[in-house]
């Protein structure tokens, strides 16, 4: 069984948000399961191209309507991510540092999917399953089924795997050229609301559909930003499966990015070393709970209520908590995380943009995570946050609601809330204070509990392999 992995991001190469980590862990945790997985994302001029070295395996030619252009594939000479991955470049389309964010990321993901599967039907041996991700690949399954000239791959099964079905990847019919030619009668599986979906497309035409999460499996259904009616529709065809997160990769015992390591046996030894390092470094009191909020300024994330939440918390605790905020995104919610860090320098700290070696370091000092999220279809925030000992605030939705057990429940180990408010928010941080201040041997316990949860890969792998089983 051979899986070819499609995706816009796969970290190390290219990472905007969790997708990168899901389909840069996945296939290593699957190779080392015998089951043959490879990745293939478009050539970004990233530092990981510079700094590597590849081989030429393949040179093309596709189209988009009457534009005839080149493509080629290049692979990563070594194997030292534990599985190969190619890179497919499109001068003009996908040379560019970013992996999103131009004005002609229609043409380029069509651009990236056509020629993906010109390179498929090149291969003497092709792969057993195409396994699609998001709505930036999520056309493959339409090509390869109903276009014409991609009849070679109508019998390869498909699975789209959605990370986040608010994005969708919709435009106009009058870019319907870029398409390879296909028969007008098939025009419903790619229309939804008089446009072209291609998430609703990979949705109708794939053989399966998966998802990160129970819960955002069934809350799709409710709550997809349109695609409600195609979810329920479609629901026999579709599965839940929790992310995991690649225990090797996110190793508080040999993280190379914190200078204190430790383990579930030492943590309530050395993570204090660690908080006291890096609050000195980023000037706050290590003698307060640290709180911190990692991931992208924008509504889904609850966000823009973030600096109300903090500013209610700081003066209805007397200013005995700190905060550090790390991440970008919208311009109006980074403008207010500076002031706010400049009007409380003794309590709140940030970093604007994307550090990993910061975000490391966050992860291992901190003594809570919150995640207010308004939608988060798995998380892997949380998970992280457990691995390093820091414990989790969630609001009660996706796979925060699968993966965070309330301190009230039996066996719990974080705290929970319903609602992405201000009044929730501070509520469950007032409730995660007095654990610090009150009960630190109960504090002290979880801590160290939480460090011992299996998150891993290994874990999941297997319920893909089922659904492979199926298909093939």
């Amino acid at each position: 069984m051979h899986v070819l992995h499609i995706s816009a991001e796969c970290y190390p190469m290219a990472k905007v948000g969790g997708l990168a980590d899901v389909v840069g862990a996945l296939p290593k945790y699957q190779n080392k399961k015998n089951i043959l997985a490879s990745v293939l994302v478009p050539m970004y001029r990233t530092k990981f191209l510079y700094d590597n070295e590849w081989e030429l395996v393949h040179k093309g030619n596709a189209n988009l309507a009457d534009w005839f252009f080149e493509y080629s594939i290049i692979k990563l000479k070594t194997n030292k991510l534990g599985y190969d991955l190619y890179l497919l470049d499109i001068n003009g389309l996908l040379d560019r540092e970013n992996v999103y964010g131009y004005t002609d990321d229609i043409e380029r993901f069509v651009a990236f999917q056509v020629a993906t599967c010109n390179w498929v039907c090149s291969m003497e041996t092709k792969p057993s399953i195409l396994h699609c991700h998001d709505h930036q690949t999520a056309l493959i399954p339409f090509i390869s089924k109903h276009c014409a000239y991609y009849n070679q791959l109508s019998h390869i099964p498909t699975i789209l795997t959605i990370h986040n079905a608010q994005y969708q990847g919709n435009f106009s019919w009058e870019k319907s050229v870029l398409l390879p030619n296909w028969d007008s009668w098939r025009h419903g599986l790619l229309d939804w609301h008089k446009q072209i979906n291609s998430l609703a497309a990979g949705i109708r035409c794939a053989d399966f559909v998966t998802t990160v999460s129970n819960s955002y499996l069934y809350e799709m259904r409710v709550h997809s930003n349109g695609l409600e009616k195609l979810f329920e529709y479609e629901k026999g065809k579709c599965y839940g499966i929790l992310n995991g997160i690649d225990i090797d990769e996110w190793n508080p015992d040999s993280d190379k990015y914190i200078p204190a390591h430790f383990n579930k046996d030492t943590v309530n030894k050395k993570k204090p070393k660690m908080k006291a390092a890096f609050c000195n470094e980023i000037g706050l009191d290590a003698n307060k709970p640290l709180f911190i909020f990692i991931g992208r300024f924008v509504h889904e994330k609850a966000a823009d209520i973030l600096v109300e939440s903090i500013i209610s918390s700081l003066y209805s605790t007397n200013f005995s908590i700190n905060f550090y905020i790390l991440g970008s995104g919208t311009t109006y919610i980074e403008n207010d995380i500076r002031n706010t860090c400049q009007q409380f320098p003794n309590n709140v700290g940030c970093w604007i943009g994307y550090n990993e070696s910061m975000g490391r370091k966050a992860y291992a000092a901190a003594d809570y995570l919150l995640m207010p999220s308004r939608v988060e279809p798995c998380g892997l925030n949380q998970l992280y946050a457990m691995r390093y000992g820091t414990i989790p605030l969630v609001r009660d939705t996706g796979g925060l609601k699968d993966t965070v057990v309330d301190v009230a429940d039996i066996d719990g180990f974080g705290f929970k809330f319903n609602h992405a408010s201000v009044s929730d928010i501070v509520y469950t941080i007032h409730r995660a204070t007095g654990m610090y201040y009150n009960d630190p041997n109960i504090f002290r316990e979880i801590r160290k509990k939480i460090m011992g949860i299996d998150h891993s890969w290994e874990s999941v792998v297997e319920a893909y392999n089922q659904l492979y089983k199926k298909l093939l």
